[in-house]
């Protein structure tokens, strides 16, 4: 009789493991194997504490695995369901649930483009981060103009105007103002180069005064093999004592500027108006590229002390008022009666 139950006993155990084994290979073909054959992405999230009951429940219920109670076993058979990182991710109908589970294990989270071009300004930059999903433009803009958030990140200015850096970001959502700020401060960093330092010293500049120039610079340039060109403009009226008198910084000392420059503006004192001031302004009024800044510290050998736009993207420069009122009326005033 013993002899019997125990055949009886070690019969059901080799069932349940033959049983079980099936279910594994079961699992293991259904864990490599696309929900569907239609592809199909979707955007999908997992908050964070999400458990991963939840996230399999929703991964089944926005059609991206067949079973929810096999992903769940799935995910803890491979000893993961307690590592899958919070944030939005990008799912196809054609990724396998080991896919899927692998990619919320290593948190390969959706990334948002955010393009910031030369010359933008911080307002203008707050702009392109809330068209990019990221932040509001205030919020974002609260923190770039904090005195305490330029100082911690070692700029010596009021604000963070000039200093992020132009250039293609990729920013998970859920990041704070800061994050962001600090990365692109960062890239500055990088662009700035060890023989800028030097060469800033060589010519009595400080780095503040680097990119204030810089930026003035990106706003003037419109081609950009005359960047050089323009800053000699700037480094030779610098050195004579000459106002500055560029158009830019006044434009951006107005508030609320309509796009239409009038005299008005230009007799108006404000700490960026150049033709009111002399030096440079107290601040950069952009974010300069790389080339501005290489400009502003290595200027063109040149006369110049003017130019003018030839309203092609190109400018004359002239040596003397005389010239340069007759380069006015010829690009400037000749076009404007036409």
């Amino acid at each position: 009789m013993l002899k019997k139950l125990g055949i009886v006993v070690f019969s059901l155990i080799f069932l349940g493991i033959c049983a079980a084994g099936v279910l594994y290979m079961h699992l293991k073909t259904w864990a490599e194997r696309p929900v569907g054959t239609v592809v199909q992405e979707k955007l999908f999230t997992v908050a964070p504490g999400q458990g991963l009951k939840q996230t399999a429940d929703a991964l089944e219920q926005d059609g991206l695995v067949s079973n929810a109670l096999r992903f769940t076993i799935l995910a803890r058979l491979d000893k993961k369901d307690k590592l899958l990182k919070a944030g939005e991710y990008i799912f196809s109908t054609a990724m396998t649930p080991r896919e899927i589970l692998g990619q919320m294990v290593e948190g390969r989270v959706h990334l948002y483009r955010l393009t910031i071009p030369e010359g933008y300004n911080l307002v203008q930059i707050a702009a392109a981060v809330s068209a990019a999903g990221l932040e509001s433009e205030e919020t974002f803009l609260e923190a770039a103009r904090d005195r305490e958030t330029a100082r911690r990140l070692g700029i010596e200015a009021d604000t963070l105007e000039g200093y992020l850096f132009p250039d293609t970001y990729y920013f998970p959502r859920g990041l704070d103002s800061a994050t962001i700020i600090t990365t692109m401060v960062k890239q500055f960093r990088t662009a700035y180069k060890p023989a800028w330092e030097q060469q800033a010293k060589a010519v009595g500049m400080t780095v503040h005064e680097v990119v204030t120039l810089a930026s003035i610079i990106e706003k003037e340039t419109g081609a950009p093999e005359e960047r050089p060109l323009i800053s000699s403009v700037f480094h030779n009226r610098l050195k004579k004592g000459m106002r500055l008198e560029t158009d830019p910084t006044v434009i951006y000392g107005i508030p609320d500027f309509d796009g239409n420059i009038k005299r008005r503006h230009l007799e108006t004192h404000t700490p960026y108006n150049t033709y009111k001031i002399k030096g440079l302004p107290p601040g950069p009024i952009a974010s300069p590229g790389a080339l501005a800044m290489e400009a502003a510290l290595f200027p063109s050998q040149s006369d110049y002390l003017y130019f003018v736009s030839k309203k092609d993207g190109t400018h004359q420069f002239s040596t003397t008022i005389k010239a340069h009122n007759a380069a006015v009326r010829k690009y400037q005033l000749r076009n404007r009666k036409r």
